[in-house]
């Protein structure tokens, strides 16, 4: 069975264009792009064009671009360079619905000295603002805040932040893992500091990452050793990987039409009809304001793991929350800050769609959802004294 693939805000497909560009590097082109020598150099000029095509979908310039390993070195790398170069600096503003690379590294960070302070958010998953901006300080040393919620989908004012922040002369910085080639960015003109992409969501390969720095911000490397990506991160570049998400960058610009109509339309056909055949089912996050491609449905009274579980039958992939927190008993901490019931938070379902996603798969999700709501309903205790009170 062919599986109908609604996951990817865990991880996409490598898109075929990718493993194109890749191939090469893993045969005949597998020079050291540091050497001296012409077959080494050659390596480091298409790696230096990858680091352009990832710039030109930012909007920012190829210096400020640093490739990491992932999304959450990205966040690391971010989150220590500016606690080390601010070190008299002890305070952390970060939100309550951050991914666990954010939220975990803050958590550590408050038991060993830092003050943290978490950002609430209301039953929308929208930020109290006014609860950010009155918590900075003169002793902040950095604000992190995602771009866009990978549970819910919806789209934090970054922007917005980035520049009440830079005001006060305080490191902003955004896990943008989610946004990146779903919506338009611009860095040149944004007050955003640092900006953390992840390749495996962007149909490039897993174990690629981005770390935008700002021209001009203070810097302290988290890896040392050689003098690697400006002396930023040392050790020898990943380069097919980085190949890879250079051309994942140019086709995301050439398929954000395509994430912001079709895509979305096919999202919007998908919720509208599993809320209007599923009895006491509700969107989880901002109707209005969130990614094109993603949809949390609650589906009351029942567990999303006995949900997924069926939906597996059928080939159906989707997910119960984040696939970093999978494998937990306790609902999403999305959810949870969001104040969702837990009647709604355990039966949650995240689809999250991707341009390869067609109207065909999405009509068998919705002839096959109900039955399994229902089916599951009546073997649910909750179910039944649910109906009754």
């Amino acid at each position: 069975m062919k599986p109908i693939y609604m996951d990817n805000n865990a991880t996409t497909r490598v898109a075929p264009e990718v493993v194109e560009a890749m191939l090469p590097y893993f045969s005949d082109l597998y020079g050291n792009p540091s050497s001296m020598h012409a077959f080494g150099g050659n390596v480091g000029a298409t790696l230096k064009a990858a680091r352009e095509q990832v710039a030109t979908l930012l909007g920012a310039m190829p210096e400020e671009i640093l490739f990491t390993s992932c999304g959450t070195e990205s966040d690391s790398t971010a989150i220590h360079a500016a606690i080390r170069a601010n070190p008299d600096k002890r305070h952390i503003i970060t939100t309550r619905v951050e991914h666990p690379a954010v939220k975990s590294l803050c958590e550590h960070l408050a038991d060993n000295g830092y003050r943290v302070t978490f950002v609430p958010v209301d039953r929308l998953g929208r930020l109290d603002l006014d609860f950010l901006y009155k918590h900075l300080s003169d002793d902040t040393a950095i604000v992190s805040v995602m771009w866009a919620n990978n549970e819910t989908g919806t789209i934090f004012p970054v922007e917005e932040i980035a520049r009440k922040v830079r005001e006060r002369g305080i490191v902003f910085h955004s896990d943008a893992v989610q946004a990146v080639g779903k919506i338009p960015i611009n860095m040149a003109d944004s007050s955003i500091d640092m900006l953390s992409i992840s390749g495996h969501k962007l149909h490039a390969p897993k174990g690629v990452g981005v770390l935008y720095i700002r021209k001009g911000t203070k810097f302290a490397p988290f890896l040392m050793g050689g003098h690697q990506e400006f002396g930023r991160r040392a050790g020898t570049e990943n380069t097919a990987s980085i190949i890879g998400m250079g051309r994942a960058a140019q086709l995301a610009m050439e398929c954000m039409q395509d994430e912001n109509t079709r895509v979305r339309a096919l999202r919007d056909k998908l919720e509208t009809e599993l809320l209007k055949r599923v009895p006491k089912s509700m969107i989880n996050g901002d109707p209005e304001n969130r990614l094109p491609n993603t949809t949390s449905i609650a589906f009351e009274y029942i567990e999303g793991e006995a949900i997924l579980l069926l939906m597996d039958q059928y080939g159906i992939c989707a997910s119960s929350g984040s696939a970093c927190t999978s494998g937990s008993l306790e609902p999403s901490h999305v959810l949870r800050a969001m104040g969702v019931p837990f009647t709604a938070a355990h039966g949650s379902i995240r689809y999250s769609l991707s341009i390869y996603n067609t109207e065909e798969e999405i009509d068998f999700i919705i002839e096959k959802m109900p039955p399994i709501i229902e089916r599951l309903r009546q073997m649910s205790p909750f179910w039944k004294e649910g109906m009754i009170a």
